[in-house]
């Protein structure tokens, strides 16, 4: 009884130590890691629909990202969408439909997975949106839940798993809920830390001819 009485306390002292890592882990990325590019595939599962599951949608593109508070990310496939935030306006263009919107980006991602991504820049900035917590490391990534301050966010909680290397912290995975309980995980590969060459053009956006433009 001893023995397992030792061992599991050096059990828990280990885990607890491993999820401590995982903040420290997430101040690194907030810290460290000031650009980066990837190839992303995003996963939706909608809600059951009368009892019965729904198959999940799919589609697949382009990330970027460079501190303080730009990111873009260009949806390919199965339709092209681009979402680009410049620092001061968040645009949303749809070619299908000729048409894009215009929002303050402050007002629109305060407790969005982009500010978890992007917007802060040390832990204690993000804390003043999210509550984080700590979780144990699962399939080689560190994990921390951030669940949103405020009440009438549009996202539950977030989930984001990261991966210590030698260039630096990726950031390879990203779980959502959001608040009618649809979820959809963000899977990064390809992932450049702090690429030599990223473009100012690649976070700015100017809607085409003819295309009407919103701004709500």
């Amino acid at each position: 009884m001893k023995r397992l009485a030792a061992f599991l306390f050096v059990a828990a002292a280990w885990s607890d130590a491993a999820m401590a890592d995982s903040l420290d882990t997430l101040s690194q990325f907030l810290q460290g890691t000031r650009s980066a590019r990837a190839d992303f595939t995003q996963t939706v599962q909608l809600p059951p629909r009368d009892g019965q599951a729904q198959r999940p949608k799919v589609s697949s593109g382009q990330f970027a990202f460079q501190r303080p508070a730009r990111f873009r990310f260009d949806y390919l496939r199965p339709y092209p969408q681009l979402l680009v935030g410049d620092g001061v306006t968040l645009w949303v263009y749809d070619p299908d439909l000729s048409q894009a919107t215009a929002r303050v980006q402050e007002k629109a991602l305060a407790s969005t997975p982009v500010a978890l991504i992007a917007a802060a820049t040390d832990l204690n900035a993000l804390q003043r949106d999210f509550q984080l917590q700590a979780q144990a490391e699962q399939e080689g990534l560190h994990w921390v839940l951030a669940t949103p301050r405020a009440r009438d966010a549009g996202v539950q909680s977030l989930r984001v798993g990261l991966r210590p290397g030698d260039r630096g912290v990726a950031l390879e995975r990203l779980e959502i809920v959001d608040a009618m309980g649809q979820r959809s995980q963000l899977q990064f590969t390809r992932i450049e830390i702090n690429p030599a060459s990223l473009p100012a053009a690649t976070f700015q956006f100017a809607p085409p001819p003819k295309v009407e433009v919103i701004r709500p």
